[in-house]
């Protein structure tokens, strides 16, 4: 429990150090009246201007360029995104306000994600897209059976029906989620063993309507899978 809350500590920390330089950037881009495609400063005279380490400069751009607000080139800089003053100031303000992701919101989101993607892998997907998601089943399949943890398996299984969905915004997205989901999901024991072996058959359930290319029925077996892991999450 000690190192729980040790670990917690150094996370707020580190977002909160994260929102103290985005704020800064944001009133630095504001003082100079920086326009979309205009630089900012070096990561060292940023460092030096905030009393930050470099490192800590890095980790807020690299934050601000996952939004799309501004875009880091090699042997360049960093420069403002293409947008509007406006706009620019009101994404920052709600990235400043965003809450840590919780368990419920994580698994609500890969949920809408996963029932969208299996409809598309259905439709879309190709014989290499099937042998991958029929490869990540055996590989579930085996770890389970032999009494291991699977979680890790298991989000590769979905992983690899999301890629086969051919839409790369859905694909980036689940893969933002899917480490903090594994980490979730260890820490709540959602996976228990009898629940592990039981999805073996759901998944290969999903596997076969994406076998038969029918999007109705991939999304039906989809939602039954996740059914269990819906009464869990609303009855915590």
């Amino acid at each position: 429990m000690k190192r729980e809350i040790v670990e917690r500590i150094e996370i707020d920390s580190l977002d909160n150090r994260d929102n103290f330089i985005i704020s800064q950037i944001k009133e630095l881009i504001n003082l100079k009246n920086l326009e979309p495609g205009d630089k900012l400063p070096s990561e060292r005279l940023l460092a030096e201007r905030f009393g930050v380490s470099r490192g800590s400069i890095r980790n807020a751009i690299q934050k601000l360029e996952h939004y799309g607000l501004l875009k880091s080139m090699k042997q360049s800089g960093t420069y403002v995104a293409d947008l509007g003053r406006i706009a620019l100031n009101g994404m920052i303000n709600h990235i400043l306000s965003l809450p840590a992701l919780d368990f419920k919101s994580l698994v609500e989101t890969r949920i809408l994600l996963e029932i969208k993607s299996v409809k598309f892998a259905a439709s879309r997907r190709n014989e290499e897209d099937l042998h991958e998601i029929e490869m990540a089943l055996s590989d579930y399949r085996k770890k389970t059976l032999a009494g291991e943890d699977s979680v890790e398996e298991d989000l590769l299984f979905h992983l690899a029906i999301v890629k086969a969905s051919h839409n790369p915004s859905l694909d980036q997205l689940m893969l933002s989620i899917t480490p903090q989901i594994i980490t979730e999901f260890e820490k709540h024991h959602v996976c228990k063993k009898d629940m592990a072996v039981n999805a073996i058959k759901e998944h290969e359930a999903i596997v076969n309507a994406i076998k038969m290319k029918d999007s109705s029925l991939a999304e039906e077996k989809m939602k039954e899978h996740f059914s269990v892991l819906y009464q869990y999450l609303y009855k915590t």
